[in-house]
Parts: C-alpha cells; structure tokens; sequence
C-alpha cells in the first residue's frame, strides 16, 4: 500500500483530539466549505507562529 495515497504536497496524520473539538471543526468546515485538512494546516501555523 503506498503510504502517501498518492499525495504530493501533503503528509497523511492520525492522531485523537478531543470529541468536542472534532465536533466544532466537522461544523466549521461544514459552514465555511473549507476541508477540515486546510482548517487544521491554518491552525498548526497559528500555533507553530505562537511557540516561536
């Protein structure tokens, strides 16, 4: 199986949050018809932006 399902900018990601964040996203995505996949790349450089 590849690992990258045929992806070429992007790196698949499996990990667990909490049930109520993933809620709340699924909602915003749903609203915004952003990709829950871009709603997260904004928050992990909002947050790399923030730590630095």
């Amino acid at each position: 199986m590849n690992e990258k399902r045929g992806l070429k900018n992007r790196t698949p990601l499996s990990n667990a949050v909490r049930t109520e964040l993933h809620l709340q996203l699924k909602q915003l995505s749903e609203t915004t018809k952003v990709p829950m996949s871009k709603l997260l790349d904004e928050a992990i450089e909002d947050l790399l932006k923030k730590r630095r």
